[in-house]
C-alpha cells in the first residue's frame, strides 16, 4: 500500500449526533404509513413475533390509523415541519454554536433525517470518534436501545469504524433536574391561575417490559422524586400514549385527567420530563386531547408546559451532558 492510498486519520475530529425518536415526513396518511410501518416494524417498539405482526401491523394498523394519525399531525404541523425535527435541529445547531471544536448533526431513528446517513456524513468529514447521543432521558430498550442498534447496524457495513460512544441516561443528572426545575417554575409563575398539582406525564410501556428487566419506569418514578423534592407544588406521575390490548404502566394520563377534578384538582399543569422536544405526544395528546379530557371532567383552567426544547438553559444542559461524554477525547480547553 503506497503512502497516497493509506487510509490513515486525517484529522481528530470529534463528532456528536443527537437522535430523536422520529417523525413523518409530511402530515398525510401516505407519509404516515410509511413512518408507522417502519416505527412499528421495530422488534424493540413491538415485542411479537414479526411474521404475525406484519399481518396485523399491514392489514389492519396500517390502513385505519395511518389517516387518524395524519389528522393528528396535521393540527401541529408548522411552517417548519414536524415540531419534533424542527427543534432536534435547533438544538443541533444552538450546541454547535457553543461547542465550536466539534461537529455536531441530529438523526431520527425512523424518518429522515436517518441515522445511517448522519453517520456516514460525520465520517466522510473525518470525524473519527463519534458521541452518539439519543435525547432521551430515561432509558428503554424501545427508545434509548433501538438507536444503538440501528447506529451499529450500520457500522457492521463498514470496513474502517470510527470510535463510537453513547451518552449515559441522564434522568437524575443534576443538570437535567435543575434545568427542568427552571423550566417548569418559570412557565408556572407565568401562568394566570395556580396550579392545585402539577402532573408528570411519562411515554408509557407495556408492563412486561419492566417485567423483563426494562429500567424505564423506575428511572421515570426517578425523575419525579427528584423533581418532588425541589418543587413547591404537589407532585403526581402518570404514564400517556397507551397502544393495544397489553397491560400498560399505570397510572394512565388519559384516566387520570379524568378523574383529578372529582378529588378537588380544578386547576392543572402538565409537564413531561421524558421528551426532550415537543412533539405530537405533548402538542396534540396533552395539550388539546388532554386539556379537553380534563376540563369536560369539570376541571377549570388547563396548562401543558413546553418541553426544554432549544431554550438557552437546555442548550447549557446538553453542553454539559455532551462535554461529560466526550471525557477523555476533547483535548484540554476545547
Amino acid at each position: 500500500m503506497t503512502e497516497s492510498n493509506n487510509p490513515l486519520p486525517i484529522s481528530e475530529k470529534i463528532g456528536v449526533l443527537l437522535v430523536n425518536l422520529g417523525t413523518p415526513d409530511a402530515p398525510n396518511a401516505k407519509a404516515l404509513r410509511r413512518y408507522l410501518g417502519q416505527f412499528l416494524s421495530d422488534q424493540r417498539v413491538i415485542e411479537l413475533p414479526a411474521v404475525f405482526w406484519q399481518i396485523i401491523l399491514r392489514g389492519i394498523i396500517l390502513p385505519f390509523r395511518s389517516p387518524r394519525s395524519a389528522r393528528a399531525y396535521q393540527k401541529i404541523w408548522t411552517n417548519e415541519g414536524s415540531p419534533l425535527a424542527a427543534i432536534t435541529k435547533k438544538q443541533a445547531q444552538g450546541l454547535q454554536k457553543r461547542m465550536p471544536n466539534i461537529t455536531v448533526d441530529y438523526a431520527m431513528r425512523y424518518g429522515t433525517p436517518s441515522i445511517p446517513s448522519c453517520l456516514e456524513k460525520l465520517i466522510a468529514s473525518g470525524c473519527r470518534r463519534i458521541l452518539l447521543a439519543p435525547l432521551y432521558p430515561q432509558y428503554s430498550a424501545a427508545s434509548t436501545a433501538t438507536v444503538q442498534d440501528e447506529a451499529y447496524r450500520y457500522l457492521q457495513k463498514i470496513r474502517w469504524q470510527p470510535n463510537l460512544r453513547s451518552l449515559e441516561p441522564y434522568y437524575t443528572h443534576p443538570a437535567y433536574i435543575q434545568t427542568l426545575k427552571k423550566n417548569i417554575e418559570d412557565q408556572i409563575k407565568a401562568l394566570d391561575f395556580k396550579p392545585d398539582s402539577l402532573l408528570l406525564s411519562y411515554h408509557g410501556m407495556p408492563v412486561k417490559t419492566r417485567e423483563l428487566g426494562d429500567p424505564y419506569y423506575f428511572q421515570c418514578q426517578a425523575t419525579s422524586q427528584a423533581l418532588s423534592s425541589l418543587l413547591d407544588i404537589s407532585v403526581i406521575t402518570s404514564f400517556q400514549s397507551r397502544f393495544g390490548s397489553q397491560k400498560w404502566f399505570t397510572p394512565a394520563t388519559d384516566m387520570t385527567l379524568k378523574e383529578l377534578p372529582s378529588k378537588n384538582i380544578r386547576n392543572l399543569a402538565v409537564a413531561m420530563p421524558g421528551f426532550s422536544a415537543d412533539c405530537l405526544e405533548t402538542l396534540e395528546e396533552i395539550a388539546l386531547q388532554g386539556k379537553s379530557t380534563f376540563l369536560e371532567a369539570g376541571g377549570k383552567n388547563f396548562a401543558a408546559l413546553r418541553c426544554l426544547n432549544d431554550s438557552e438553559e437546555s442548550l447549557a444542559m446538553l453542553e454539559i451532558l455532551v462535554n461529560q461524554g466526550l471525557s477523555g477525547w476533547l483535548k484540554s480547553g476545547k
